[in-house]
């Protein structure tokens, strides 16, 4: 194999890593059980991507809200069944 295409897929493969954990701001915070239907922000129950949650309101699913406004919203910081 061409050390080169070794060094690129090894490459690859850690910014994808790094691009699939979110980062958020240090004002937000997951925000469980707020989300509609295809507008959660992340990974959830059953998929790996965001907007693809299949129901309202889903308690494993999340949105990043401002931090201190998760509650007022009707959410939870932890993730439900």
């Amino acid at each position: 194999m061409n050390k080169q295409w070794i060094a690129a897929a090894a490459f690859t493969a850690a910014l994808g890593a790094t691009l699939a954990t979110p980062v958020f701001a240090a004002d937000m915070e997951k925000c469980y059980g707020i989300a509609k239907a295809g507008q959660n922000d992340c990974k959830g129950n059953s998929h790996s991507c965001a907007g693809q949650g299949t129901k309202d309101m889903d308690q494993g699913e999340f949105k990043a809200v401002a931090k201190g406004t998760c509650s007022q919203l009707g959410g939870s910081l932890k993730p439900g069944m």
